[in-house]
């Protein structure tokens, strides 16, 4: 069974239209994580969307998530997900199922004759799906747009530790002036 807060209600599944062509600058060079070169800010052309995100119109979908049990695969509530009908949806793929009158996204695996439904996060339980019940896969997700978590890394806990040791150690070296 899907949990209640895992469903995906049916107003968050919306039919991709390529009526406008959104344009945006494609940039011929990969960007840093690091310090950007004044000579690799060349853009190289304009780049539609569509043309990213959607291989065949008549199945794709956009599909807001609505639950925190992909979060191990970095979806979470409220990201936005394409969803395209076309796919073949094997093994370890995320897809998007409907499942006894709900929708919801799931990694998809088949063992023999069942169809086994894993969230990415521990505190969901698998889904086992048997043949004849009320189960078919809507599409595979093949992007996630997302905006950025703002938690740090493990990376930058260290850092930001090193850096309140080093304040610390500073503040007890500096005498006191009277």
């Amino acid at each position: 069974m899907i949990a209640p807060d895992d469903r995906i209600p049916i107003h968050d599944i919306v039919k991709a239209t390529v009526q406008t062509t959104f344009f945006i600058p494609f940039y011929s060079y990969y960007v840093n994580a690091g310090f950007a070169s004044p000579a690799e800010s060349y853009i190289e052309r304009a780049c539609d969307l569509n043309e990213l995100c959607i291989d065949n119109e008549e199945a794709t979908y956009f599909v807001r998530v609505g639950s925190d049990s992909m979060s191990g695969d970095r979806i979470e509530r409220g990201d936005v997900l394409v969803v395209d009908c076309s796919k073949e949806p094997s093994d370890g793929k995320i897809v998007v199922v409907w499942y006894n009158g709900d929708h919801a996204v799931k990694r998809i695996y088949h063992v023999e004759k069942m169809v086994v439904l894993l969230s990415s996060n521990p505190k969901y339980d698998p889904i086992y799906v048997h043949p004849g019940e009320d189960f078919s896969v809507f599409g595979v997700v093949v992007h996630v747009f997302f905006k950025p978590i703002a938690r740090p890394s493990l990376h930058d806990i260290d850092l930001i530790r090193n850096a309140t040791v080093l304040t610390q150690k500073n503040k007890a070296k500096k005498p006191s002036v009277k």
